[in-house]
């Protein structure tokens, strides 16, 4: 029933043969690192210091509520609520969540939502389709989209000034002259706009 191997030890049969030893090799070194000819960029760093004038845009975002006097100088667009005043000398843009219940009197001025109150611009106001304003307007360029809605007076341009009569006719004897009827007062320019009746 048992063969005997010949050669061969049966206790040999049994046991497991030795795993080869495993070599660990050292690793190869780094290449060395490249030389600059100038000294290695400095890492770049967040900053927090204001950006060069004429840059800056200021956010209010349409969870920001203002009740007060809100100032800035260069850009602002408001997608938030605010009561009271808004003065600058820079260009104010009200978003379409917007709304304002304030006195404006900036620059320039894009109404994309609601302004209750009256808005004043030494260049421009632009309504654009979204906008609702409830008040009077007052700048030298106005322009409205269709489907703006405007309530409201508004002065456009800058005013003319009278003429300065010449002193010779304001000394001229009233004799020489016959006697001229008034003249009518000048009428202001009135303009109708497209869709209302």
């Amino acid at each position: 029933m048992f063969k005997k191997v010949i050669g061969q030890d049966v206790g040999d049969a049994r046991r497991p043969s030795p795993a080869p030893p495993t070599v660990y090799r050292a690793p190869e070194p780094l290449a060395p690192p490249p030389s600059y000819s100038s000294p290695p960029p400095a890492p770049v760093q967040a900053s927090l210091s204001r950006p060069p004038a004429g840059a800056s845009r200021n956010i209010l975002s349409s969870d920001v509520e203002i009740k007060g006097t809100v100032k800035f100088t260069n850009d602002l667009i408001i997608d938030g609520k605010i009561e009271g005043e808004i003065f600058s000398d820079g260009s104010l843009t009200v978003g379409e969540n917007a709304r304002l219940k304030a006195e404006i009197k900036t620059a320039t001025v894009v109404v994309y939502g609601k302004v209750h109150g009256n808005i004043t611009a030494v260049d421009r106001i632009e309504l654009k389709s979204s906008a609702e304003v409830i008040g009077d307007i007052r700048t030298k360029t106005l322009s409205i989209e269709a489907g703006a809605i405007f309530v409201g007076k508004s002065t456009v341009g800058t005013p003319a000034q009278a003429p300065a009569q010449a002193p010779a006719q304001a000394q001229a004897p009233a004799q020489s002259q016959p006697a001229a009827k008034p003249a009518p007062a000048a009428l202001p320019k009135q303009a109708t706009l497209p869709g209302a009746g």
